[in-house]
């Protein structure tokens, strides 16, 4: 027979009242909680209002909030969409190269290349529509430009799918730390992108801009582009000033040549007075 003995007492607390920081329903926490697993149709990613100075991508749905750009990074980009510029000006081309502009390239997905060039008329376009600046279906560019980071997978496999899907023409992944660049052209070959690989001193050889004069080791280690614009304006005004010299001095054999004319002239109207004078007619 076992003998009955009172319940033990135990030392439990009853639960507290979430704190303020603590509190379910406190904004920060539900962003953090809610936005990596948060699902947006394309056209509510276009108004999305995300946390200050994050830029999102938009994956299949997911926001990918894209990292902050090393300076080599920022350099690379800046450095291409001033080239890039320099040459559809030349060329005289119904382009522009611009940053920080998606591309749909499904149905619930958006990507931001880190340059891109489209014609003008498309760029004016897109301006004109509200929310977010993305190049929707039918809406390709010339060239979209990658360079790798960290997440270098996604632009080697992903995004380089995600682009030969929409038939984007040309497509470059910059990769700094591999010192190369991948020119991918003809997304509707049997495999895909056909792809060349540049490196050092090699110049790239670009299938939408076949002029463009730029070799790999300018484009891993550009040049800031302000010293290169002081350097262009010095050529320039140089090359004025020689044009200006070589004016002055055609000018002045011109002059020269006109003295020396009236010089003769004068002579021959001389010569043919004293022979008048000698009753010579000529």
């Amino acid at each position: 027979m076992t003998s009955s003995q009172p319940p033990v007492q135990t030392n439990v607390q009853p639960p507290q009242p979430p704190t303020q920081a603590q509190s379910p329903s406190s904004p920060s926490l539900i962003q953090s909680s809610t936005q990596p697993t948060q699902i947006l149709t394309f056209q509510e990613y276009l108004f999305y209002q995300g946390e200050p100075d994050v830029v999102y991508e938009l994956f299949r749905g997911r926001l990918i909030p894209m990292s902050t750009p090393s300076a080599l990074h920022s350099s690379i980009c800046t450095f291409l969409v001033y080239q890039l510029q320099a040459y559809i000006a030349a060329q005289n081309l119904d382009l522009v190269a611009i940053t920080v502009v998606g591309v749909r390239t499904e149905t619930d997905s958006s990507r931001i290349p880190n340059v891109m060039v489209c014609s003008q008329s498309l760029w004016q376009q897109v301006q004109a529509r509200s929310g977010a600046g993305v190049l929707d279906f039918q809406e390709v560019p010339a060239l979209v430009i990658e360079v790798t980071s960290d997440n270098w997978r996604e632009d080697y496999i992903r995004k380089r799918a995600e682009y030969a899907m929409i038939e984007n023409p040309e497509y470059w992944i910059i990769d700094p730390k591999k010192q190369q660049v991948w020119v991918m052209s003809n997304p509707a070959g049997q495999h895909g992108y056909e792809q060349r690989e540049f490196k050092a001193e090699e110049l790239i050889q670009s299938p939408q801009f076949p002029e463009l004069n730029l070799t790999i080791n300018q484009i891993l280690a550009p040049a800031i582009v302000e010293e290169v614009m002081k350097a262009e304006k010095l050529h320039q005004e140089q090359a004025l000033a020689e044009e200006r010299q070589r004016t002055e001095r055609e000018y002045q054999r011109a002059e020269q040549e006109r003295q020396r004319a009236e010089q003769a002239e004068q002579q021959l109207a001389l010569l043919q007075a004293r022979l008048r004078e000698q009753g010579i007619d000529i």
